[in-house]
């Protein structure tokens, strides 16, 4: 059932898109990525998923994006963040699993971060990662912008640059980038406390391996596997990618554990190679 809920205060006053799924079990909740919407070919797979599987579902549309509407580039990682936090908080009434996708990957381990600095009861009991933009505004877009785009965006406040994946191009704000350093999380020892899977397709043109695999590697402290899929490019939407993220979600829903050590039901195929190195994650089911 989609509902709108009200986020922030005065000039930063803006209406939010919830599509809310009643179930049982360990809610899911699904972050999509810039510009893409919970309505989208992941996002309504992962619908169907909770609804075949009785599971509770979660699912927004950040400020400038699908049924929330309004023009995103007056918004900026801070404001989706606090969005997603509100609706986790007010949404979860169990630790969820935080399923997100290129951008909204980053914003899951944000959001973890945040819930567990604060102790709240809905911090997420796992994350499912599909091709992770970690530190997406300074890694992605300033980190690949020629010295002259970045000269244009620092004395215009903004710059364009075309999309491999919409008509319209992606519109740049100097207020976007620079917000988004204060997230940054590239470099830093972090622990989620939760396992965490990732999925990552080889033929991804938009988010480097080399990126992915260093963030995995600095998740010490928690339980990690790394899946790659040979032929998978960014968007990870075919059947084959979508029944891998699925299973992932489930086995992260369904896990028990057990003191220091993971039961982890069986995901399926897929190459997996790398597991956390302080909690022990166990194959079973």
């Amino acid at each position: 059932m989609t509902q709108f809920i009200t986020i922030g205060q005065n000039a930063s006053q803006r209406s939010i898109a919830v599509d809310i799924r009643a179930g049982t079990g360990t809610p899911v909740v699904w972050l999509s990525g810039f510009l893409s919407e919970m309505a989208s070919t992941k996002g309504e797979a992962v619908a169907q998923w909770a609804a075949d599987n009785n599971r509770p579902l979660i699912r927004l549309d950040y400020s400038g994006h699908g049924q929330s509407g309004g023009d995103y580039t007056r918004h900026t990682i801070s404001e989706w963040l606090e969005e997603a936090l509100a609706v986790i908080t007010r949404f979860a009434n169990a630790p969820p699993v935080l399923a997100g996708s290129s951008m909204g990957g980053w914003l899951a381990v944000l959001a973890t971060l945040a819930l567990r600095r604060e102790g709240a009861a809905c911090a997420p009991r796992g994350l499912v990662l599909l091709a992770p933009a970690i530190d997406f505004t300074e890694r992605l877009v300033w980190g690949r912008m020629p010295e002259p785009a970045r000269h244009v965006l620092m004395e215009t406040g903004q710059f364009i640059v075309p999309s491999s994946y919409a008509e319209r191009p992606y519109h740049f704000t100097r207020t976007f980038i620079e917000d988004g350093r204060s997230h940054c999380v590239m470099g830093r020892d972090l622990t989620l406390g939760c396992p965490v899977h990732i999925l990552y397709g080889m033929e991804d043109a938009d988010v480097p391996f080399d990126l992915v695999r260093d963030f995995s590697g600095q998740l010490a402290h928690d339980p990690v596997t790394f899946t790659t899929i040979p032929d998978g490019d960014h968007r990870l939407s075919r059947e084959s990618d979508i029944a891998m993220l699925t299973r992932a979600i489930g086995a992260l829903s369904s896990l028990q554990r057990h003191g220091r050590k993971v039961v982890f039901p069986g995901i399926g195929n897929g190459g997996a190679f790398r597991i956390g190195q302080h909690d022990r994650l166990t194959t079973g089911g």
